[in-house]
């Protein structure tokens, strides 16, 4: 299970990668229109595996013997999600900051120019970085399957993918500061979700507030990095 992800993962990331490399396309949008393909492909084995037949739904697979689901820990069941994903932090860590192929992906994430001038091979580390990216977001897959819900559907990711590119850039592409980030998500949502509750409001109340916070998070980036000065034309004195 672990090497079927890995792998289609990466298969799956190979053409926005060709043509990134190939034609500078756009990889974000190329990726979330490929999103749509991808939800529309487990749509149909979810219609083809379905359990009981006519539910529409592929339902708890192995409920019984459990093959394939992550083994409890300390009578834990979902403390082997917490070392996977600590061992993927920790890995993609030491990639980016200490590897050869770390210190390529930051020149030509900074300038594709400087890159190639410095001798680097822009295409290859796009290709190669993509796919890596790619195997990763499959592992992720893995865990949620294998590790949290134990069946598939068209809302398993739960929009996680688009959630992730925000914890990534407030984090600053730092892999630790990423796990700080996605707990304040995660503190953001559980008590937005508690507001609407109280309140008896929609259950896409909770999802506007904390949209609204992180547009306001998000916001003011713009005064981190600069500084707006008001100027006013002086007076001469004669």
């Amino acid at each position: 299970m672990i090497g079927a992800s890995l792998l289609a993962g990466a298969v799956w990331s190979f053409l926005p990668a060709l043509f990134k490399a190939k034609w500078n396309t756009n990889e974000t949008l190329f990726t979330l229109m490929m999103n749509y393909v991808a939800i529309q492909l487990t749509s149909f084995f979810v219609a083809l595996w379905e359990n009981p037949f006519g539910s529409n739904t592929v339902g708890t697979i192995n409920p019984v013997g459990r093959e394939g689901w992550f083994p409890p820990i300390f009578e834990q069941d979902y403390l082997m999600n917490v070392f996977v994903v600590m061992a993927i932090t920790v890995g993609m860590f030491i990639y980016l900051k200490y590897s050869k192929q770390g210190y390529e992906i930051a020149v030509v994430g900074d300038s594709e120019n400087t890159a190639r001038y410095a001798g680097i091979n822009v295409k290859k580390v796009i290709i190669r970085t993509m796919l890596i990216s790619g195997a990763i977001c499959g592992l992720s897959g893995f865990v949620a399957v294998s590790g949290a819900s134990h069946t598939i559907s068209t809302s398993t990711a739960g929009g996680r993918g688009f959630t992730a590119i925000i914890v990534a850039w407030l984090a600053k592409f730092n892999t630790f500061t990423m796990i700080a980030i996605s707990l304040l998500i995660v503190f953001l949502d559980k008590g937005a979700i508690e507001i609407a509750s109280q309140y008896g409001l929609n259950d896409y109340v909770s999802s506007m507030i904390t949209g609204i916070i992180l547009f306001f998070i998000l916001g003011s980036e713009f005064f981190i990095n600069y500084r707006v000065i008001f100027r006013h034309a002086s007076k001469e004195v004669e």
